[in-house]
C-alpha cells in the first residue's frame, strides 16, 4: 500500500525516507490536505502486524520469521506444505515489483520447496530492495517472511484510521481488494464505503454487521461483524492510527484470512506501549531522522536544497510555505521544539548539514519560550565544531533577541541576519542558487553579509 504525502504547494516526501499515510483521498468538501509531519507515527513490518492480530484471534497464515537462509529453510520444512511465500521484511509498498542489489527480482515470491525458499533468502538477507518509493538508495533486507499461501476466492479491503475530517476513527471497507486503495478511489470511488465511528460509543455489532452488508457480505456478517469488532479492539489497545488488511480473503475452504497487514502507531503514546515500538526497526529509517530521535528533535527529509531550522511546528510549516512562494525548496522539516538547549541546537545543525543536497540554511526562530540567546549559543558552537561552510540565513525574534544578535557579532561568524521574514526567505533562496550555480562551476564560494 503506498503512502503519499501532498499539500497546496506541492512537498514531495523524499522516497528514500520511511513514508507513512498521511490522507486517504476522503471525499469530504472543502478539507484541505495538510503536510500532517509535526507528529511521525511508527511503522512496523508485516510479521510484526501478523503477530498483533494473531493475539488479537484475527486469523493469518501461518508464518515464521527468519534472520538467516538456513532459519528460512527450518520454517518452510515444518510447515511442511507446497503452497509457500516468501517476503522481504522491508517498510516499504510495491516489494514484489522491487528488485535486490543481488541481481534477484521481485520481494515477495510464491514458492513450493523449502530449498527454494533457501535460495531466495539468501538473496534477499542481506541485501537492498530498490522499489518505486525508496528511490534508488532502496532499503536493506535483514528478515524475511515465510509464509503459508492461500487461495483466494474473494478478497476485500478493510481499514481503521484515525482522521480528522470525521473527527475520529473511521472504518474503510470495500470489495475491491488485492490492489491499492488510491487505484480504487480512482477508477470505482463508489466502491469505497466509510463508516466513521463515535469514539465514545465505539463500534457496535449493528454498525459491523452493516459494513459487511455493504460490501456484498450479508450472508456472513455474523463472521464480518466478528472480525472487524476484535479488528477495532486491536486498534484502540494498542494506540494505532491505522489498522489496514489488504487484502481480506475468503479462501477456497470458505475460511477468511488477513493476508496482509499494515499498522501504523501514535508516536505520543511510546510511554504506555513500550511492547509496540520495542519494534521499531531503526535500519529502515533515514540516519538523520534516527539521529533527530537521539535528541528529541522532529526531523523529515524532504527534497529540496534549503535546510530549515525552526522552532514551533506551525512555524516550521509557515517558514517551508514561504521558501516555496520565493521560489526555492525545503530540504527538510526540523522543529527544535519550545524547549531546545543549546546542545539540542548543534545536533540539529549537524543534521541537516549533513544532507549533501542542502546548499543554504534558513534559521528561524521565535523566541517565546525558546530564548534567542540560547539558539544562537547552538549555532555559535555547531559553526565552530563543525567548520560549516553552508552560508545561514538567520532570523531570531523574540525572547532575549538582542542579546542573540551580540553573541551571533561577536562570533566573527558568517551568518546573515534579516528580521524579516519575508525577506529572510527571500535572500535564503537566491543565496542556494548562487551556491548551486557554484558547484555546477565546481568552485567554492563563501558568502558574508555586506558592512
Amino acid at each position: 500500500m503506498k503512502a503519499f504525502v501532498r499539500t497546496g504547494l506541492g512537498f514531495t516526501r523524499n522516497p528514500s525516507t520511511s513514508q507513512k499515510r498521511v490522507d486517504l483521498l476522503y471525499p469530504v468538501s472543502g478539507t484541505r490536505n495538510p503536510l500532517k509531519i509535526q507528529k511521525r507515527f511508527l511503522n512496523v513490518h508485516e510479521y510484526v502486524s501478523y503477530t498483533f492480530l494473531k493475539e488479537h484471534g484475527i486469523s493469518v497464515p501461518n508464518f515464521g520469521l527468519a534472520k538467516t537462509a538456513d532459519e528460512a529453510f527450518d520454517i518452510a520444512k515444518k510447515m511442511n506444505t507446497k503452497d509457500l511465500v516468501i517476503k522481504a521484511q522491508v517498510l516499504t509498498g510495491g516489494r514484489g515489483k522491487g528488485h535486490f542489489t543481488s541481481g534477484l527480482q521481485g520481494g515477495v515470491h510464491l514458492v513450493t520447496t523449502p530449498e527454494e525458499i533457501k535460495t531466495l533468502a539468501s538473496k534477499m538477507i542481506g541485501s537492498t530492495l530498490i522499489t518505486k518509493q525508496t528511490g534508488a538508495a532502496g532499503k536493506p533486507c535483514n528478515k524475511v517472511l515465510v509464509t503459508e499461501k492461500k487461495t483466494a476466492r474473494k478478497e476485500y479491503y478493510f481499514a481503521i484510521m484515525m482522521e480528522r475530517a470525521y473527527g475520529g476513527p473511521v472504518v474503510i471497507s470495500s470489495s475491491e481488494g488485492g490492489v491499492e486503495i488510491e487505484t480504487v478511489a480512482e477508477k470505482n470511488p463508489k466502491a469505497i464505503k466509510y463508516t466513521p465511528i463515535d469514539i465514545v460509543q465505539g463500534l457496535s455489532k449493528e454498525m459491523a454487521e452493516k459494513i459487511a452488508s455493504d460490501i456484498g457480505l450479508d450472508q456472513r456478517k455474523g463472521e464480518i461483524a466478528e472480525f472487524l469488532l476484535k479488528f477495532y479492539e486491536l486498534f484502540l489497545k494498542k494506540d494505532a492510527t491505522l489498522v489496514e488488511v489488504n487484502p481480506f480473503t475468503e479462501d477456497v475452504s470458505g475460511k477468511f484470512f488477513c493476508l496482509d497487514a499494515k499498522l501504523n502507531f501514535d508516536d505520543n503514546a511510546d510511554f504506555r506501549q513500550k511492547a509496540v515500538f520495542d519494534y521499531r526497526d531503526f535500519t529502515q529509517e533515514d540516519v538523520r531522522e534516527v539521529e533527530a530521535h537521539k535528541f528529541n528533535l522532529n526531523y523529515i527529509s524532504l527534497d529540496g536544497n534549503i535546510g530549515c531550522m525552526v522552532n514551533g511546528a506551525g512555524l516550521a510549516m509557515a517558514t517551508m510555505d514561504i521558501i516555496k512562494i520565493s521560489g526555492g525548496f525545503p530540504a527538510n522539516f526540523l522543529d527544535v521544539g519550545g524547549g531546545a538547549t543549546a546542545k539540542q541546537v548543534t545536533a540539529a545543525l549537524k543534521i541537516i548539514t549533513t544532507d549533501p543536497k542542502v546548499s543554504a540554511i534558513f534559521v528561524n526562530i521565535f523566541g517565546g519560550i525558546m530564548r534567542c540567546d540560547i539558539i544562537a549559543e547552538g549555532i555559535i558552537a555547531a559553526a565552530k565544531e563543525l567548520d560549516l561552510k553552508v552560508p545561514i540565513v538567520c532570523r531570531l525574534q523574540g525572547t532575549n533577541t538582542l542579546e542573540a544578535k551580540e553573541l551571533i557579532k561577536k562570533s566573527s561568524l558568517r551568518l546573515i541576519p534579516e528580521d524579516d521574514f519575508s525577506l529572510a526567505a527571500s535572500k535564503v533562496v537566491k543565496i542556494a542558487k548562487v551556491v548551486e550555480l557554484a558547484k555546477e562551476a565546481g568552485v567554492a564560494v563563501a558568502i558574508s553579509p555586506l558592512k
